[in-house]
Parts: structure tokens; sequence; C-alpha cells
């Protein structure tokens, strides 16, 4: 287990976190979870049960992985490649991933950005976007107090919102 865990996190049954691993203040770390020695976690995190952060993943403060999140790391996978290239991903403040959704390394998903349960996302998500699908499509914005808008930004009562 880490030394590297801050204050008021809470870590659940089963989980395997790695020496190096940094992981911030007031997160809920789940059941099940495998956190890599590579892995950096910030503040009031929520990372939900079944969940990997391989070696790269970095998850700024206030972020929240759904459920059976899969991150990758290793663009091209080969069995006992101990040379593989890491390939570092960056979900960014305040974003937050759906259930079951799978992150193709590299990519950067942007600050308060909300990304569909079960999702694929390839590409990088710019902030305050709303994508789903698979592969993900930008579907819409989201504000940063979390009021989902459409393409033109309008919300669902009509009324359009600045980002």
């Amino acid at each position: 287990m880490s030394s590297h865990i801050g204050d008021g996190t809470n870590i659940w049954q089963f989980c395997v976190i790695f020496p190096q691993a940094v992981i911030g203040n007031n997160c809920n770390i789940c059941a099940n979870v495998l956190v890599e020695n590579e892995v950096t976690v910030g503040d009031n995190c929520t990372v939900k049960s079944g969940v990997q952060l391989w070696d790269g993943v970095t998850l700024e403060d206030n972020v929240c992985v759904g459920p059976n999140v899969t991150f990758t790391n290793d663009l091209v996978p080969r069995s006992k490649n101990f040379d593989y290239v890491l390939t570092r991903t960056l979900v960014k403040k305040g974003a937050s991933i759906g259930a079951n959704s799978t992150i193709k390394a590299g990519v950067v998903i942007g600050e308060y950005a909300l990304i569909g349960a079960g999702s694929v996302v390839t590409h990088n998500v710019p902030a305050n976007t709303l994508w789903y699908g698979n592969p993900a499509r930008q579907k819409g914005f989201i504000t940063s107090d979390g009021i989902i808008l459409d393409m033109d930004k309008k919300d669902k009562s009509g009324k359009t919102h600045e980002i």
C-alpha cells in the first residue's frame, strides 16, 4: 500500500494500491480498485468499484470515475512486452466518466467534461462537453455546475448558457 494517501481518503475492501501511487485528500476509492505506481489521483476524487488505474493515468481534483471504467496505457499491447511505450492519459478537474466506459491511452478529457455510460473514448474531449457512444462523439455541452446543454448550448427549458 502506498504511503502517499491523503487525509480523509477512504479505500474500501479488495483494493490494490501500488507503493508509489499518489492519492489526494478526501477521495473515495471503492471496492476492487487497482492503482499502479505511476498514477496520481487529485483531491476529492471518486473512483467507483472495478476500476483499474494503470501507470500513466492522472486524475486531477474533483474527478468522478464510474464503476468498471477501463483505462489503457499501451497503444500496441503484446504479452510479456516489458519495453512497451507508456502512453499517458489525463482526466482534468471536475470531469466525470460514466460506468463501463473505455478510455484509450493518450486521451485528455477536459475540465468538467461528461462522458456517458458505456462510451469508448478515442479522441481528446474538450472542456465542458458531453460525449457518449461507441466511438464517443460530442452530443452537447455541460456547465461547470452540471447543467446539460444541447449543441446550441441550450438547456432543456430552452435557455441559452455561456460556458
